[in-house]
């Protein structure tokens, strides 16, 4: 066979197997018929599985709460999966998300106490001023639950203990500010809280270079003087809405009941690091979950997510 015939042949082979592929691919086409009693079906009852999408917004109690994304039912693209199947089936329903028009970074500034609402999620909340003995248990306790919490550290402390800053952040958890010597920032001015908090961000991130988000002011003591200075500085004011009170020292029964007999959508729940939260934190994170709670990162809560 001469060298032009071999060209010809191979040539003519790949357009027919190329052509033949085609066929098999058009042929797994699904084409919408809008008389099919799926389809049908899809639109008489997408909307029981839709979302609205909710705004973030400024709560007249709860302060800057955040929004919600929202979501639609794809009813082409939900008719071909169902289709293949031959079949209306609500778990193979394909959505559309719809992103909120208003979200937190629109809002001005206003302190955070919780999540969404709906959100069947909670988040621990642990301040750093003290305590250091309890921190390693704590962390590894944590860690054995698959748990992200978010540590706000004063920083003092973080320059005294750098060692259980840096591990802090190492094993994933988020450093929050916890401002600067425990001072109550409820009686600053602007100015006087923006030095406070500048003087914890220089060691904070020096120590593990990332820009901090979070800052939760000692003793909850803040004006709004407070949170507009944090706001400059491109944080959040964050505050709790479920208290451990764990600094008192009751016994663990006590601390396990108080939470879990409070605790809510969108909870942010308070904690130090002390002898009491290390015995009650795996029963505690036991007793969440069984709840129904998802246990998140402070991030994690605050988002848009669902």
């Amino acid at each position: 066979m001469s060298f032009r015939l071999i060209v010809l042949f191979s040539v003519n082979l790949c357009f027919f197997i190329g052509f033949g592929m085609a066929f098999l691919t058009a042929d797994h086409v699904v084409t919408v018929n809008k008389e099919d009693t799926i389809y049908q079906k899809i639109q008489a009852e997408k909307e029981e599985f839709e979302w609205e999408a909710q705004d973030a917004k400024i709560d007249s109690v709860w302060k800057k709460t955040p929004g919600l994304v929202g979501r639609k039912v794809d009813v082409e693209a939900s008719y071909k999966k169902m289709q293949k199947y031959g079949k209306y089936n609500p778990e193979l329903y394909v959505y559309k998300l719809i992103k909120p028009e208003v979200s937190l970074e629109d809002l001005p500034a206003s302190p955070i106490y919780r999540g969404h609402p709906d959100k069947e999620a909670v988040s621990f909340l642990i301040n750093v001023s003290w305590g250091e003995e309890y921190i390693p248990d704590m962390v590894k306790i944590l860690n054995e639950h698959q748990v992200k919490a978010t540590f706000f550290i004063d920083g003092a402390f973080a320059n005294d203990f750098t060692h259980l800053v840096q591990m802090i952040e190492e094993e994933g958890h988020t450093i929050g500010s916890h401002g600067y010597r425990h001072k109550d920032m409820g009686r600053m001015t602007k100015e006087q809280s923006k030095a406070n908090l500048e003087q914890a961000d220089e060691l904070l991130f020096a120590l593990t270079k990332e820009k901090v988000k979070y800052f939760a002011p000692p003793s909850g003591s803040f004006n709004t003087a407070t949170v507009e200075a944090a706001d400059e500085m491109g944080m959040e004011t964050i505050l709790w809405t479920v208290d451990t009170i764990d600094w008192k020292k009751p016994t663990s029964d006590v601390l396990i009941t108080r939470v879990t007999g409070k605790v809510h959508n969108g909870a942010t729940i308070l904690m130090h690091p002390t002898e009491v939260t290390v015995e009650s934190l795996p029963i505690l994170i036991e007793r969440i979950k069984d709840k129904g709670y998802k246990l998140v990162s402070l991030q994690k809560l605050l988002s848009e997510e669902r």
